[in-house]
């Protein structure tokens, strides 16, 4: 049965029990104000939770960070930010956030849950750059919290699904656009990324309709879709990057990773990319279905070879 309540005592009272194993911090990511702020006392966050996992969250208002972190005796010093997906306009909470985390855990990794705030007109001056803001302020945090997380601020990655992974695709080619004032010179690139059915592109042939909607409007200005379309943002110094997607996928097609690992292969930077068969969209772990259930392997044998 599921039950919509509000977030903020539930959900840390349902992490920290179903992590006994794991320390848990929830980190607010901007405790002196929100950047391009509008106050709409109409707006308000909600979370779904079902069976007693935080399932889904919808009008976030409190961006945060929910930090799992494996046992000090197993830490690598590797940490990934975790991008949900939703198309932008809801997080898939538990699938690609809090079962993502626990998996990193179990392989000594940092998994760092991003509660980012999600495009709206309602609540912010731009809505187009909000998330963005929120995973730049994210990968800032991490690294100003390295010591006393146990992290090495040069191993910081991030992982994205679907929209989520426009975000994590997006904080990897944009992580140096000024969308707010920072007061340090801490870096928000990611060391690597790791993108999971990807939305990619704001291109209406190929794009994926309610994300693009939901970011840059239903009429977009070229320069908007052009900024957008991360395929073409792609530079050298585009991060690493592991790339997952299924051929079956009708929600967001196999083409938003096919150009973006072209781009980055053009760019020369490393890459790998894994199509497959089925899957369809928004298989997260995957359990033990079809082959894609293999991409969780590999993508640690890719951190590995790549020394993250």
């Amino acid at each position: 049965m599921k039950n919509r309540i509000p977030t903020i005592a539930s959900l840390w009272f349902i992490l920290t029990v179903l992590n006994i194993n794991a320390q848990v911090v929830t980190h607010k990511l901007w405790p002196e104000g929100i950047p391009g702020l509008i106050l709409n006392t109409n707006y308000s966050e909600k979370a779904t939770i079902n069976e007693g996992i935080p399932a889904r969250f919808e009008k976030v208002t409190d961006p945060s960070l929910y930090v799992f972190l494996p046992p000090v005796d197993k830490a690598t010093g590797t940490a990934i930010l975790i991008c949900p997906g939703g198309g932008y306009s809801y997080l898939s909470f538990n699938r690609e956030g809090y079962a993502i985390a626990r998996w990193l855990n179990d392989n000594g990794i940092a998994g760092i849950i991003l509660k980012y705030r999600l495009p709206s007109d309602i609540i912010m001056k731009d809505k187009s750059v909000g998330p963005l803001q929120d995973a730049q302020e994210a990968m800032r945090n991490i690294r100003r919290n390295a010591s006393k997380w146990n992290i090495d601020p040069h191993k910081v990655g991030v992982i994205g699904f679907s929209a989520g992974g426009h975000l994590a695709s997006t904080i990897s080619t944009h992580y140096g656009d000024t969308v707010y004032e920072v007061k340090d010179t801490i870096s928000a690139r990611p060391d690597f990324s790791i993108l999971l059915y990807p939305v990619i592109t704001m291109d209406s042939s190929f794009a994926h309709a309610g994300s693009r909607r939901n970011l840059i409007g239903e009429n977009p200005a070229e320069e908007a879709i052009i900024r957008f379309s991360n395929e073409l943002q792609v530079n050298d110094n585009t991060p690493p990057t592991f790339l997952v997607h299924a051929g079956d996928d009708k929600s967001v097609p196999v083409k938003n990773s096919i150009v973006y690992y072209e781009a980055l292969r053009k760019n020369n930077v490393p890459s790998e990319l894994h199509i497959f068969q089925k899957g369809g969209h928004g298989f997260g772990l995957a359990g033990d279905r079809e082959t894609q259930s293999a991409w969780p392997e590999l993508c640690m044998k890719w951190l590995i070879m790549n020394g993250f």
